[in-house]
């Protein structure tokens, strides 16, 4: 029987884009859906896989002629494997600018290649399809980030004998499609060879690499060392690497939409440049089956499911921008006293929070973080939340700010709205 599939919540982003641009360049990790996507955006589309050898050739020894020869609407499939093809492709749309003849998928992030900075600038334009996000899965309308920037917070109270939400689980499922499908430890088994075959195929369309079992090995650190600040110094001596081998390694990480860097926060602009950004893997299914994670670990590794936790956060609040907002900007704060947000949210001038915490209960001194970035923020601060495990709504003493369950980042809708003081009141005195 056929898996159902899971709609997209970005599809429309991608339709609109089809309409009014003559390139649309969908990227992403391999295997998250964007070929699918494609296709079920217009099953009538000429198709082309540049994975296959002959068309690859063909790209490559006379891109314009390949392109010419091309159907009026054409969907070119994992384009960075011909990078060649990105001039043909301006000289075609400048002679006929007509909307939605190009649509490309790439598995590597064609705007770090020169000649797609250059040749197609105004004519295509960039969408990132992410792993599945939790909303998606779930097919739910509900958005947690849309709810924090349109302020309709509100606190919610819940039964004590509800279920607390599967969040181990989730952290190692990821969002890849395929593992997905699979039970979980064949989905772990699934990430590893996922990681491995990367490595060894689409490594070398981006740069030559000799050293794939030291790419392999950093990719592994990094999934110990998830939403941690970047020091490259130790994960040289770690590895035993040239720190520049680090920094090459990690940017083609990146280029290969596996490894994030989340720059820092500062209300200079400038200063942010020099301020270290936070690594997290995009996945934290792939970043989990790395670090050899499981859900039975939950409370025996706190300390490691929590920085997962947090790129999960991160991750999901992402991924619905791309649907919600896609020029949101995102950071994270931390200052001198190490008083830290794990993400801030950007629009303008305006500016929102989000703490991350693994336990299932809230206390006062939890928002100190969201209290210090609304006190850096001024009149920009917008209000915050702190994301936790349990299963109440409340609202914290921050202006603005709530803690939020974790199932509402995932499109649950918990309890019955109530006041602010009754919410508080009901949750203290649960604790105590």
């Amino acid at each position: 029987m056929a898996t159902p599939y899971l709609p997209r919540l970005i599809r429309d982003r991608v339709v609109e884009s089809l309409a009014d641009t003559p390139v649309v360049c969908l990227l992403g990790p391999r295997q998250v859906g964007k070929t699918t996507l494609a296709q079920r955006i217009e099953p009538e589309r000429t198709y082309l896989n540049l994975d296959d050898p002959t068309l690859m050739e063909a790209a490559q020894q006379d891109p314009l002629g390949f392109i010419e020869s091309l159907p009026e609407r054409v969907t070119l499939d994992e384009a960075q494997r011909a990078p060649e093809l990105l001039l043909a492709i301006k000289s075609v749309v400048d002679r006929d600018r007509s909307p939605g003849r190009f649509l490309l998928t790439g598995s590597a992030n064609l705007l770090l290649l020169p000649k797609a900075q250059d040749s197609l600038a105004g004519r295509m334009e960039v969408i990132y399809l992410h792993p599945l996000a939790e909303q998606e899965k779930r097919i739910s309308e509900s958005n947690l980030l849309a709810g924090l920037l349109e302020g309709r917070l509100s606190p919610r109270i819940v039964d004590d004998t509800i279920p607390l939400s599967p969040t181990a689980e989730i952290i190692c499922q990821g969002g890849y499609p395929e593992p997905n499908r699979r039970p979980p430890h064949r989905a772990r088994q699934w990430y590893r060879q996922y990681l491995n075959a990367i490595i060894q195929r689409d490594v070398q369309d981006i740069a030559a690499i000799q050293d794939e079992d030291g790419m392999l090995r950093l990719a592994e650190l990094l999934a110990y060392r998830a939403a941690s600040l970047l020091n490259v110094s130790t994960l040289g001596k770690e590895l035993g690497m040239e720190r520049s081998t680090v920094t090459k390694y990690l940017s083609i990480l990146e280029r290969l939409f596996l490894v994030r860097k989340l720059p820092a926060w500062h209300r200079n602009q400038a200063k942010r440049l020099i301020k270290s950004p936070k690594l997290h893997l995009v996945d934290t299914g792939l970043a989990a089956a790395l670090a050899r994670l499981t859900p039975d670990q939950w409370l025996a590794q706190a300390e490691r499911f929590g920085a997962l936790l947090e790129s999960h956060v991160v991750e999901q609040m992402m991924a619905q921008a791309s649907w919600v907002d896609p020029e949101l900007r995102f950071s994270h704060y931390r200052d001198k006293d190490q008083v830290e947000v794990d993400l801030v949210i950007e629009r303008g001038q305006e500016l929102w929070g989000v703490e991350v915490k693994r336990a299932a209960t809230v206390q006062a001194k939890d928002a100190a973080g969201l209290a210090r970035l609304a006190d850096q923020a001024g009149k920009h601060f917008q209000g915050g939340m702190l994301i936790y495990t349990g299963r109440h709504c409340v609202k914290l003493k921050v202006p603005g700010c709530y803690a939020v369950p974790i199932g509402m980042l995932w499109g649950e809708e918990p309890g019955e709205p109530i006041s602010s003081e009754v919410a508080w009141q009901e949750l203290t005195s649960r604790q105590q």
